[in-house]
């Protein structure tokens, strides 16, 4: 079975049949979805910049970024709880568009690099401004990907 087989069935299953045809399911789903969006951009903004040093020391940054990634956290767990269903209404559409597999490919990325490099950086590189600089940009650039590769979805 190919994987655009697969897709087809997951947007046929009966509930997202339902789901489809309601005219408050799917835009409330959307609605969290994007909360979820709300609550990572503002963590990352918030820890990164802070990481970049615009309004802090870095030891403070350091610290402030770290307590971002609860809310980074809780923002990733809401868009992927309503993200998988939103995906399902649509998935063979999303499997012939481009932003749909850039958008994948670095939300892959962009949790392997948070929970990892970034998690790790926090932790042992806090007094050297260029490793930390570094991880802050390539978390901004990472985050930046999935949100406009997630807009661009909606362009096919």
């Amino acid at each position: 079975m190919s994987l655009l087989e697969i897709f087809h069935l997951l947007e046929y299953l009966p509930l997202l049949i339902e789901m489809r045809s309601s005219p408050w399911i799917f835009p409330m789903i959307a609605t969290f979805h994007l909360f979820g969006l709300v609550i990572i951009g503002g963590a990352v903004i918030v820890g990164d910049l802070q990481l970049l040093n615009y309004k802090a020391t870095l030891q403070l940054g350091s610290l402030i970024a770290h307590d971002m990634e609860r809310l980074m956290t809780l923002g990733l767990v809401i868009m992927v709880i309503t993200g998988v269903p939103l995906f399902m209404c649509f998935a063979t559409k999303y499997y012939y568009l481009t932003p749909f597999w850039v958008k994948l490919l670095s939300l892959i990325l962009v949790v392997i690099f948070t929970f990892t490099i970034r998690r790790n950086a926090l932790k042992k590189h806090r007094e050297n401004p260029t490793i930390i600089k570094m991880v802050a940009v390539t978390s901004i650039s990472l985050w930046t990907s999935v949100a406009v590769s997630g807009r661009l979805i909606g362009f096919p």
